[in-house]
């Protein structure tokens, strides 16, 4: 059983940055922060590969987030500029045993961190 705690979420300016932490129990797995508004379906951001040399992002937050992880602490991170309005949205960390992008592929969820982008 693998144990997700994200932390870092809060409220920011448009234009301003977060970076989420999520801390994982367990085996190394691959990493996923998603992220779902209300009334809107969970979405996929970014993913990163078990040792770190491969990442996916949505193409909505290519080129503003990166993520990575620090397999020496059981941590990955979402480092999240520019924001806009419309990233706001509760942020999931989860974790898979094998590469995937779907929320659906994802075996382990934390319980969310809330980002509120104000105008």
């Amino acid at each position: 059983q693998v144990q997700l705690v994200e932390s870092g979420g809060g409220l920011v300016q448009a234009g301003g940055s977060l970076r989420l932490s999520c801390t994982a129990s367990g085996l190394r797995y691959v990493m996923g922060w998603f992220r779902q508004a209300p009334g809107k379906e969970r979405e996929g951001v970014s993913c990163i590969s078990e040792s770190g040399a491969s990442t996916w992002y949505a193409d909505s937050v290519k080129g503003r987030f990166t993520m990575s992880r620090d397999n020496a602490k059981n941590t990955v991170y979402l480092q999240m500029n520019s924001l806009k309005p419309e990233d706001t949205a509760m942020y999931y960390c989860a974790a898979a045993r094998y590469w995937a992008t779907r929320p659906a592929s994802y075996n382990y969820w934390g319980q969310g961190t809330q980002v509120t982008v104000s105008s």
